[in-house]
């Protein structure tokens, strides 16, 4: 494996990726990191929607990020919440508005047509590989997976529903599948 063309190939499709984000956000007058921050809020659980989880998900500075949930909230894309039980917690809650954008902006309509190109079964190797390379990166970095709740080491399932092993806490299905900050692969 030629290691620089495969960083080529991937910040290319990334490019590519960007522009059709862009060019979408531009209608909505929202820019591509307005955008991920309101993609990750609407896949994400509620131990990961603060503007902490949005920082740190996206690898951004917290003015970056400030600014950005400012927009969205402005254009009503979403609003803040405070936490019931820890008063210095923020809660972004994702509007109607908001899902409804990012519901028309998902999948990017060029890979999904290019996806759909593809021979039968690399489709799924390559989501494979592409899920491989992204946790090995991870681990080099010492990031934090943000990776849905029923892969995680923490999640118990007990007998009709599924519980936190890390907060105690009770879990609906489709809570489960939901992107947590505090997710860990097992081990």
């Amino acid at each position: 494996m030629n290691v620089p063309d495969v960083q080529n190939l991937l910040e290319r499709l990334n490019n590519l990726l960007r522009m059709e984000v862009r060019s979408f956000g531009l209608k909505y007058g929202l820019q591509p990191v307005q955008i991920e921050a309101l993609t990750y809020l609407t896949r994400c659980n509620r131990y990961s929607d603060t503007p902490q989880a949005v920082t740190e998900y996206l690898g951004l500075t917290k003015g970056t990020v400030s600014q950005s949930l400012k927009v969205l909230e402005q254009k009503e894309f979403l609003r803040k919440q405070q936490d019931t039980e820890d008063k210095r917690i923020t809660h972004l809650a994702v509007t109607a508005k908001g899902k409804k954008l990012i519901e028309h902006s998902l999948p990017a309509k060029s890979l999904e047509t290019a996806l759909g190109k593809i021979r039968a079964g690399q489709g799924s190797k390559l989501e494979e590989f592409l899920r491989s390379l992204l946790r090995e990166m991870q681990h080099i970095h010492n990031r934090k997976t943000f990776a849905a709740c029923h892969t995680c080491r923490f999640n118990e399932h007990h007998g009709k529903g599924y519980v936190c092993g890390l907060t105690k806490e009770a879990l609906s299905g489709h809570e489960i599948q939901l992107i947590c900050r505090e997710h860990e692969y097992p081990s």
